[in-house]
């Protein structure tokens, strides 16, 4: 889904290790927020335009998810933002997680003006009309909120990416060693499977093939580099889709 690999690619040693640092944000947040679909893979081997993959796979099928599953969403996707942050600060975070801060934006909007997930607004709809157009006509749309609903939707929901962003932060603080221990794992082996994480975790050697496998067709979440747009594919609740 994402390419095939491009071993070719020429990336500096700085590049890779901040890669490396982007992806084992985003692996150990998934792995220790409460309700995230379970780690799979994480790599920083090039494919397509990502530098980087890091992917989950749900347990079963699933046609809705929960107020838990989807405010850890949230906070997975700050975890290569935040682990850039903390590594190199502030001043040096790239615009690699700009596909996350959309995706994270897009949950929590979601959650408030659709799914009835804020005590201020309540368990209405508040999305507005966005039907197809139809035989060349556009479809009529009705603004049907006001510009104080509007106000209170945008600060709910800022206030739903922040608290994301800060579990994410609160993760990854209490984990340092963790992270180094991921990042410097990905800089020897390239790719990391879940039980492979587990085991340099608990300090045990791990030899491994070159072979990184087929890569599953959801729950992908990807770094590209700063000179085109970002790609961030993972389950999609319902009815998002």
């Amino acid at each position: 889904m994402m390419g095939t690999e491009r071993r070719s690619m020429v990336m500096t040693e700085e590049e890779k290790e901040m890669t490396a640092y982007h992806e084992g944000g985003h692996a150990l947040v998934m792995m220790h927020v409460k309700g995230h679909e379970p780690l799979h893979k994480v790599t920083i081997i090039p494919r397509g335009r990502a530098l980087g993959v890091t992917m989950w796979l749900p347990e079963r099928d699933k046609y809705a998810q929960s107020y838990t599953e989807l405010t850890a969403r949230i906070a997975s996707s700050f975890g290569g933002r935040v682990a850039e942050e903390i590594i190199y600060g502030k001043e040096n975070i790239t615009t690699g997680a700009a596909q996350d801060i959309q995706q994270a934006t897009q949950i929590a909007r979601a959650m408030i003006t659709e799914y009835g997930f804020s005590d201020e607004l309540g368990p209405l709809r508040y999305s507005e009309n966005e039907e197809e157009i139809f035989l060349g006509h556009s479809v009529t749309q009705r603004k049907n909120v006001s510009e104080a609903t509007l106000k209170t939707i945008d600060e709910e929901v800022r206030q739903m990416v922040y608290l994301g962003e800060k579990k994410a932060r609160e993760i990854l603080n209490e984990r340092l060693e963790d992270l180094h221990a991921i990042a410097k794992g990905l800089l020897e082996y390239e790719t990391l499977s879940r039980d492979e994480i587990d085991a340099l975790l608990r300090g045990e050697d791990i030899s491994k093939g070159s072979d990184e496998g087929e890569m599953p067709s959801n729950g992908i979440r990807t770094s590209v580099p700063t000179s085109g747009p970002v790609t961030d594919i993972g389950p999609e609740p319902q009815p998002e889709s």
